[in-house]
């Protein structure tokens, strides 16, 4: 189930097995084994593939069909120290959807890190 699913998953998003591999920071070949079915990912694997592909870990061990975690920018609840019409500046410079995307997670993961 996992190898049909994160087939399915990198070529919605149009990605080569070596640009994959290369944001997981694993050898081509170990992400090809994920998708033949010759490997096993570990469980951490599996948490970073969920993390890659922005789905649950159920969805890729075949738990639900749900591929996608609903979610949109209007439903995360940020202050902004400056906004215009909607938008988020940093430096002068409005950010698209996928930088405050990739902002909000970084705030997420620095605060989990927390002691």
């Amino acid at each position: 189930m996992i190898l049909d699913r994160l087939t399915t998953l990198r070529k919605k998003k149009k990605w080569s097995l070596q640009h994959t591999a290369d944001r997981l920071g694993i050898a081509k070949s170990t992400y090809a084994g994920y998708e033949s079915g010759y490997r096993r990912p570990s469980l951490e694997a599996v948490k970073l593939l969920a993390d890659l592909y922005d789905t649950s870990i159920d969805f890729l061990l075949g738990r639900t069909d749900e591929p996608e975690i609903q979610r949109k920018i209007s439903d995360i609840k940020i202050e902004l120290t400056e906004a215009k019409e909607g938008t988020i500046y940093v430096d002068g410079v409005p950010l698209n959807d996928e930088e405050i995307k990739q902002l909000v997670a970084f705030i997420r993961a620095k605060n989990t890190l927390k002691v």
